[in-house]
């Protein structure tokens, strides 16, 4: 097995082919092999006492890793600059497994306001039945998120970019905070990828990926990853052991095939965005656009001052009212209607008709998830002509 404290520090593009796999690799094959079994057998009697005593590193049960496996997190650790990885059967998984690995009862929480809706479920509504109490501050009000850390504030927990309006979370300030608090800091970077941030070199603790977006890229799987230093990553390891919310063989070769080209794509995605956030911003049916890459974002100082990029997703107001918006959703030619991002395919979504739709309207707005609110993840088509489409149906729905 690789060295997981040996950081590879070629460009990322070389990274993301070559990281992870080299010890990994069978019968002179270039691809790391999908090793499909549930259970690794033993040879002798003297190979179990090696094995738990730490002295032979090996494999026993598929729930524990496999091969497969180890690769993509050897891969996802270089590529992160982190110590350890784990991966999980989605971002969810890595989301809840880590909290709940990492709190116990009578322990508090902090997030934004503005994280994913699911991950904002999660800690409202379920983690109170553990005895965990959670509060909710303004995203980007560094203020109230000072004044919420209590003496049993165990985590606080944001995105960056968030989910959908592209927040950025000012890492700079979030370090200086951390002076005066001893938790710890977790950041779901899924929107970033390691190409553009890396959170744990501004003192993050842990960073969390839905792989399901730009490190699979396809479209085609669900992979969460938690990564960060071995001692809190393999906390969260012994809970899943006993959770279970792990990945499969399979899924981890898809990942691993992904994760080769995703420099690629994100790229690709990230000039498609900047341009076509550009084109909505002079649309004259479109009221505004949200892009950390357009001087008009609220964060666009602090997103240029910390990342190399800005990412494939642009969000945006369409003028009129919701039928009007789902005229133009209908009239859409090339672009799919759809939840998610990353993929090779560009996706738009409307927030309050699929993620919110189980809130009342008073309470999604108060989120800012208004009826106008769309939110286009950009693929790898050419941009030209996804602003053609957008263009025409943006017309089309105005008659």
């Amino acid at each position: 097995m690789p060295n997981p404290g040996q950081q590879d520090r070629r460009n990322i593009h070389t990274q993301s082919v070559h990281a992870g796999e080299r010890d990994l690799k069978y019968f002179d094959a270039i691809t790391v092999p999908i090793v499909q079994t549930s259970t690794f057998t033993f040879r002798n009697c003297e190979q179990i006492g090696l094995y738990t005593s730490k002295r032979l590193p090996r494999y026993e049960y598929g729930r524990y890793g496999t091969p497969t496996q180890t690769a993509v997190e050897h891969k996802l650790r270089q590529l992160e600059g982190a110590e350890d990885c784990l991966l999980f059967d989605s971002g969810m998984g890595a989301v809840t497994s880590a909290l709940l690995a990492l709190l116990n009862r009578g322990d508090h929480i902090v997030l934004t306001d503005d994280v994913y809706n699911q991950t904002l479920r999660f800690c409202t509504m379920h983690l109170p039945r553990f005895g965990i109490e959670c509060t909710v501050v303004k995203m980007g009000d560094y203020g109230a998120l000072e004044q919420a850390i209590r003496r049993n504030t165990k985590i606080i927990y944001s995105e960056s970019p968030t989910n959908p309006y592209l927040n950025i979370v000012d890492l700079e300030r979030m370090r200086k905070i951390r002076k005066r608090y001893k938790g710890l800091m977790i950041i779901d970077s899924t929107f970033a990828t390691p190409l553009y941030q890396r959170p744990l070199e501004w003192g993050m603790d842990l960073v969390i990926h839905s792989a399901t977006k730009y490190l699979g890229g396809h479209n085609d799987l669900l992979a969460g990853a938690l990564l960060g230093s071995k001692a809190l990553v393999d906390q969260v390891r012994e809970y899943q052991k006993a959770s279970g919310s792990v990945i499969d063989p399979h899924c981890c070769y898809l990942l691993l095939r992904g994760l080769k080209t995703f420099p690629l794509r994100t790229e690709w995605c990230t000039r498609s965005a900047q341009k076509v956030a550009e084109f909505l911003e002079s649309h004259p049916e479109i009221r505004r656009v949200f892009y950390p890459g357009l001087p008009s974002h609220p964060h666009h100082a602090i997103a240029k001052a910390q990342m190399t990029g800005f990412g494939g997703v642009v969000s945006f107001w369409v003028k009129g009212s919701l039928p009007r918006v789902q005229r133009f959703l209908d009239a859409l030619k090339l672009v799919y209607i759809g939840p998610s991002l990353g993929g090779v395919e560009s996706l738009i979504t409307h927030p309050a008709m699929v993620s919110y739709y189980r809130i009342t309207r008073k309470a999604r707005y108060a989120l800012g998830i208004t009826d106008q609110l769309c939110r286009l993840a950009l693929g790898v088509e050419d941009p030209d002509d996804i602003i053609a489409d957008l263009d025409q149906a943006l017309k089309r729905s105005a008659r």
